[in-house]
C-alpha cells in the first residue's frame, strides 16, 4: 500500500518522537564513537529506561550494537543514518516552489 520509502521514514520518525531518544541520538553523534554504559551518567534517566529507548532506536536500525546492559557500546549507524537525512530533505523539500494559498 506503501511505498519501502515512505514505510523507512515512518519507522524512523517513529524511534524519533521521544525527547530521550532525541537526546541519545544527540549524545551518540557528537561523540562520534561507540559510547559504553557513559548514557546512564549523561540523562537524568533510570539504566531501564534508557535501555528501552536504546532498544527502540536499535529495532529502526538508526543506531548498531548489543542492544542489552550498561557494558555495552553503541554508535549511529552511518548507512541508515544517510539514508534518514537523504529521506527527510526529500520529504520536507515537496512543498519547495509551491504557492500557499490553501485554507
Amino acid at each position: 500500500m506503501f511505498s519501502d520509502t515512505e514505510n523507512r521514514l515512518a519507522q524512523f520518525s517513529k524511534a524519533l518522537g521521544h525527547p530521550a531518544r532525541i537526546a541519545i541520538l544527540r549524545l551518540l553523534l557528537k561523540r562520534d564513537r561507540c559510547i559504553c554504559g557513559d548514557l546512564v551518567s549523561e540523562l537524568p534517566l533510570a539504566q531501564s529506561t534508557i535501555s528501552q529507548h536504546l532498544k527502540a532506536l536499535h529495532r529502526a536500525g538508526l543506531i548498531r550494537g548489543e542492544v542489552s546492559g550498561p557494558a555495552t557500546c553503541y554508535c549511529i549507524d552511518r548507512k541508515q543514518w544517510q539514508l534518514l537525512t537523504k529521506g527527510l530533505k526529500h520529504f520536507l523539500n515537496l512543498s519547495e516552489g509551491k504557492k500557499n494559498d490553501c485554507c
